[in-house]
């Protein structure tokens, strides 16, 4: 094959294969891979009874419950209820862990009701901030994953030494790792976050989870929990991960005139500056998440978001400190922001505060053409 036929060859490999359809794997992936993707999604759809280890403090019962729609991995309508303690004198913020804080589980099994006759677990009185959370779509998760530290770490920028006003910090997990997971970044690993959402979510124990936490800080009652620790096996959790991990991301669509100049304003007033437009995974044993650039717009660094967005403090992260959030699969969102505060992405760029008050304003100050152009560019991720 001459060179001059090259790219018109490679041209027609990429249009032989498309892109996967939402909540399908990544491509790449072995056959032994995809038997565990496909194994995993059984696992992540498995609605959990009393019976199965459901409770006796849940928010759902399944995974997919909260991630559902369109597809297995989606979005959710469940808005969840955290609270944690804020001392800024000291400062420390105190996740009420011993209080049962800081994910308060807004369901009870029926064993649980009848026990101490409440419907949900209370949110502790020493709580200084309570917070909403609305179900993000999980997919391209693994690719965020295989990000590395050191890629994140780079666009840290504590001091706003560069003086551009945007001050992106990493957040810590409790044993000093980087965060990246949840909106507080708190999360280290894709691992860690599928495991402790059995038992945070469900209630359900696994092995590196065993315990099932207490009711606001009181014990569970006798009786009302009687299938033994870990209620699922490491192998299931394993099979749940590998399906979250090889998920694949949004793939684009097909862009207007006016996204594509939408694209460009969106640098142009300063949204890249946190919502960096592509990450690089590192070296990954999993070939399909080894060395590949992600869409995924986010610096996964914490931001300062202002006072009127402040709900809780989590680990290093303040009230008003949240992880940018990944702007890949966006046009699956119904509702906006970390709370659902937002009807529409419009009014999600408008209650921008603090770090992104700055490109909140330019984005107000375009023609009435160019912030359509911006909304249409996002609405096609």
């Amino acid at each position: 094959m001459t060179r001059a036929l090259i790219p018109l060859a490679l041209a027609a490999i990429a249009a032989a294969c498309p892109p996967p359809k939402l909540g399908d794997p990544l491509r790449g992936l072995t056959r032994e891979q995809r038997d565990q993707f496909n194994a995993g999604r059984q696992v992540f759809d498995s609605a959990f009874t009393p019976a199965t280890g459901l409770g006796p403090l849940f928010n759902a019962d399944a995974c997919g419950e909260c991630h559902e729609d369109p597809v297995a991995g989606g979005i959710g309508d469940e808005v969840e209820v955290h609270a944690t303690a804020f001392r800024p004198k000291v400062p420390i913020c105190d996740p009420l862990a011993d209080k049962g804080g800081p994910v308060i589980q807004q369901q009870v099994t029926p064993a649980l009701k009848a026990a101490l006759g409440i419907d949900a677990e209370p949110v502790p009185p020493e709580a200084t901030g309570r917070a909403a959370r609305t179900s993000p779509d999980v997919f391209g998760f693994g690719l965020l994953d295989a990000v590395t530290d050191a890629t994140i770490l780079a666009s840290a920028d504590p001091e706003d030494r560069n003086g551009d006003g945007i001050s992106g910090r990493v957040n810590r997990f409790f044993d000093g790792r980087l965060g990246r997971f949840g909106r507080k970044a708190l999360i280290p690993t894709l691992l860690d976050f599928n495991a402790g959402a059995f038992q945070i979510e469900q209630g359900v124990t696994t092995p590196a989870i065993p315990d099932e936490g207490t009711v606001g800080g009181q014990p569970i009652p006798p009786g009302v929990d009687p299938l033994p620790e870990p209620e699922l096996g490491q192998r299931e959790v394993d099979l749940a991960d590998a399906f979250v991990r090889f998920l694949a991301p949004p793939a684009p669509q097909k862009t207007s005139k006016a996204a594509k100049q939408g694209r460009k304003l969106f640098g142009e007033i300063g949204c890249a500056s946190c919502h960096l437009p592509t990450l690089r995974t590192g070296s990954h044993p999993v070939k399909a998440l080894s060395g590949k650039k992600v869409a995924a717009y986010t610096d996964l660094l914490l931001h300062d978001m202002g006072a009127e967005r402040a709900d809780i403090c989590l680990a290093l992260a303040t009230p008003s400190e949240f992880r940018t959030e990944p702007l890949m699969g966006l046009r699956l969102s119904e509702r906006f922001l970390h709370d659902g505060a937002a009807a529409t992405v419009e009014e999600a760029i408008e209650l921008h505060g603090g770090e992104g008050a700055a490109a909140r304003d330019r984005f107000k100050g375009l023609s009435e053409t160019q912030r359509a152009a911006v909304v249409a560019f996002l609405k096609a991720l």
